[in-house]
């Protein structure tokens, strides 16, 4: 359930995130709410994650994989393009996630 949590944490403030470029600077009503209860959402959901999961990895996690899913979003949604050195920093984001996942002791829970 720990992993849920996260899982929806991660979702949530993709959505806020991708709300706040919407909003245009706050200037429009209904992303600015979204932005609001997206973030909201977020740090509750991360809050029920960190009953169980180390705050390092459970941030590691949440912040890796959100950078990683906003920057696609960035991609489809706003057509924003990225060059050859932001893929390759978050490949190594998502490596350095999964090299903690599934080696280091920290991340026992």
């Amino acid at each position: 359930m720990n992993y849920l949590w996260l899982a929806a944490a991660i979702c949530s403030e993709v959505f806020a995130t991708s709300s706040l470029k919407a909003s245009n600077g706050f200037s429009r009503l209904s992303p600015s709410i979204a932005v609001v209860v997206g973030y909201g959402v977020a740090f509750f959901c991360l809050s029920q994650t960190l009953k169980t999961i180390p705050v390092g990895v459970a941030y590691a996690i949440w912040s890796g994989v959100g950078t990683a899913l906003i920057a696609l979003v960035g991609f489809i949604v706003y057509k924003q393009t990225l060059d050859r050195a932001a893929v390759i920093g978050m490949a190594l984001i998502i490596a350095g996630v999964l090299v903690m996942n599934l080696f280091s002791k920290s991340a026992a829970h």
